[in-house]
C-alpha cells in the first residue's frame, strides 16, 4: 500500500519491502530471480517494450533517421539507472528514518557512434557507453552530512542498473527464422 508522505509525494510500502527482505533472509535463494520483457517493432526505428503490464516506447531522434517520438534505447538505459538510484535513495533513506524531501538526478553518458553505423569495427570503436556521470543532489532536513554519504555509498553500491553498467555479464542472443 502506498501513501502521500508530507511533501504529497507518493511514499512506498515499506512493509512489504521489509516483509520481502526478512524472506530473503531466511531464504536465501528466494532473492534469485528472473526479470522479463518482450519487445516490437511498430516500423521504422519505432519499437516498444512489454514490461509486466506495461508498454515503454522507443524511437530514435531526428538525426539518427527516427521520428522522435519518443526516447531511444540508450536513453532510456541512462533513466533507467537513474530511476534505479532513487528508488534505492527512497527505500535505504526510509529503513534508516532518514526523510527525504527531495531526489534529483542528472545523467549523460559518453558513446562513440562509430561501431553503431557500422564505420568501425567493435573491436576497434566500442558502440556502448564509455562513461556514465550521475550527479545526485538529495534534500534531507533530519540527516547529518555523514549520514547522507553513508546512504549515498550504501545505495551506488547496491544498485542493480549501476552493477549491470558497471560489470561485464554474459548476453545470449539467439535468432530464429520463421
Amino acid at each position: 500500500m502506498t501513501t502521500a508522505d508530507q511533501n504529497g509525494k507518493a511514499s512506498f510500502d515499506q512493509a512489504a519491502l521489509s516483509g520481502l527482505i526478512e524472506h530473503i533472509k531466511g531464504k536465501p535463494e528466494a532473492g534469485n530471480t528472473v526479470w522479463k520483457a518482450q519487445t516490437q517493432w511498430l516500423g521504422g526505428f519505432k519499437s516498444e517494450a512489454q514490461i509486466r503490464g506495461f508498454t515503454v516506447a522507443m524511437d530514435e531522434p531526428n538525426a539518427l533517421g527516427g521520428s522522435n517520438t519518443a526516447p531511444n534505447m540508450v536513453e532510456v538505459v541512462l533513466g533507467a539507472y537513474g530511476c534505479c538510484l532513487t528508488t534505492g535513495y527512497a527505500a535505504n533513506a526510509a529503513l534508516r528514518g532518514i526523510e527525504l524531501e527531495d531526489i534529483q538526478i542528472e545523467l549523460e553518458g559518453d558513446l562513440d557512434l562509430n561501431a553503431f553505423l557500422g564505420l568501425k569495427d567493435p573491436e576497434e570503436s566500442w558502440p556502448g557507453y564509455t562513461n556514465v556521470r550521475a550527479k545526485v543532489n538529495l534534500k534531507a532536513k533530519n540527516a547529518t552530512p555523514e549520514q547522507i554519504q553513508e546512504l549515498h555509498d550504501a545505495v551506488v553500491r547496491t544498485s542493480p542498473v549501476g552493477s549491470i553498467l558497471q560489470r561485464p555479464l554474459n548476453v545470449s542472443t539467439q535468432l530464429t527464422t520463421e
